[in-house]
């Protein structure tokens, strides 16, 4: 898939004049969306389908310190969707190249009128494929 880029705006940091915590799951819910949106999966197509992701478990790895004005790369991966449920990895990237973060996570299909998990349809498959 795609890959997100950002750079890292002062109001991000945190008091140890890092990236805080948080907001690495910030950037890494604004790539998700970005490969949704580009696959025409929009907020407007999930309402009108009643069907959308949902994010169940995620494993976050701080590996290097980010700072502000540090340029990202995010990609977006997924991993194996086996029934209901699926991985995905995302990994942040530094502008250097170096591994900042990796989340791993586990994700499936919410359908919006029944309140609960749903086989992947043909469509939600195609918006997974891997470029």
């Amino acid at each position: 898939m795609k890959a997100f880029e950002t750079i890292i705006r002062e109001n991000q940091i945190d008091v140890m004049g890092h990236l805080n915590n948080a907001t690495y799951l910030e950037l890494f819910e604004a790539a998700r969306w970005d490969v949704l949106i580009d696959k025409g999966y929009t907020l407007q197509k999930i309402k009108e389908l009643g069907q959308g992701p949902v994010i169940l478990e995620v494993n976050l790895k701080f590996l290097k310190e980010v700072k502000a004005r540090d340029t990202l790369k995010i990609t977006t991966e997924v991993l194996d969707y086996k029934g209901k449920i699926g991985h995905m990895k995302q990994t942040m990237l530094k502008q250097d190249g170096g591994i900042a973060s990796e989340a791993i996570l586990v994700f499936g299909l919410f359908d919006t009128k029944k309140r609960q998990l749903i086989e992947p349809t043909e469509a939600w498959l195609q918006v997974l494929v891997n470029d």
